[in-house]
């Protein structure tokens, strides 16, 4: 693949997979919603964890000083490469514009520094037959890059997130698009977490793509009602839009936030959920983590 250093050009490993002195990886966006749990839970778990970040004042506000952090943009492969050393693995949690461009450059900066393993979030319908749409295209690209590097991967491919739910809360109002809301197993971001920390930790987790749900499925719109009664009481009221009506205030606010969500929730509502959880169950233990034990952990936490 255009771009992927010769086998001449990659520097070999510099670790073995199978000793037992802490290793070191590295958080490629890991102080976004899904970043943080798994970054700590990997500290928590005995590795040693690197933030990669372009604002390091805000991630060690973030993370206590145990947590190293490194200066640097995705965009910038010398950047890349200088926080890489040293690093046992790579962990790539990045969305957006950048993701592709910035997935394929850490992946040319952990050839040229050694790294052993590179672990990616993708998502949940990724996949040839769904590339029509920008959002897949763009991790389906990101996902065959890793693939082709010859590193050791692993790629999960979650449903959606539990934490994703206040989202649909906005200016004291709850908001779902669309008319036929399908049912995913949402998934909590601490069983995330776990899972990817325990798959650095086993061989048998190498070269896998991992589809992962939560324990039970449900309509975002019931756990929407079920979060705004628990967090916000004060909302008695789930506002639907369809479609066409949320493209067109997105278009009037000029929204780019509600212009993404409008096209994310309208494919979604087409393709629904896919995948098989059953090997990442096996391999990595089955989330377990309910949307109301969810509810009452962050419950806890705004006290």
């Amino acid at each position: 693949m255009n771009g992927i250093p010769e086998p001449s050009q990659r520097r070999k490993p510099l670790f073995d997979a199978n000793l037992t002195a802490p290793k070191t990886i590295l958080m490629v966006g890991g102080t976004g919603m899904l970043g943080r749990p798994v970054a700590r839970r990997m500290k928590r778990d005995g590795f040693q964890v690197r933030i990669f970040t372009r604002n390091p004042e805000a991630a060690r506000t973030l993370f206590d000083p145990s947590f190293e952090v490194f200066r640097g943009n995705v965009e910038n492969l010398s950047e890349l490469e200088n926080a890489m050393e040293g690093c046992w693995g790579v962990h790539i949690n990045l969305s957006g514009e950048i993701e592709q461009n910035g997935t394929e450059n850490t992946v040319k900066a952990a050839l040229k520094t050694g790294i052993s393993r590179i672990s990616y979030v993708s998502g949940t319908t990724i996949s040839e037959e769904n590339s029509w749409f920008f959002y897949v295209k763009r991790k389906l690209l990101s996902e065959n890059f890793i693939r082709a590097s010859g590193i050791p991967y692993t790629i999960f491919r979650p449903t959606w997130f539990m934490e994703s739910i206040p989202n649909f809360v906005k200016r004291g109002k709850a908001f779902y698009f669309g008319r036929r809301p399908q049912p995913f197993h949402l998934l909590a971001a601490e069983d995330f977490a776990r899972m990817v920390s325990k798959s650095y930790m086993i061989k048998e987790a190498e070269n896998r793509i991992f589809h992962i749900f939560g324990p039970e499925p449900m309509l975002i719109t019931d756990a929407l009602r079920k979060y705004c009664r628990a967090i916000h009481p004060e909302i008695k009221k789930l506002t639907v839009l369809p479609f066409w009506l949320a493209k067109v205030l997105a278009f009037l606010t000029r929204n780019r936030e509600l212009k993404f969500a409008v096209k994310l929730m309208e494919y979604f509502e087409k393709t629904g959920e896919m995948g098989d959880p059953t090997e990442a169950n096996q391999m990595l233990g089955k989330p377990s983590i309910t949307f109301e034990e969810w509810l009452e952990k962050l419950k806890r936490t705004l006290v």
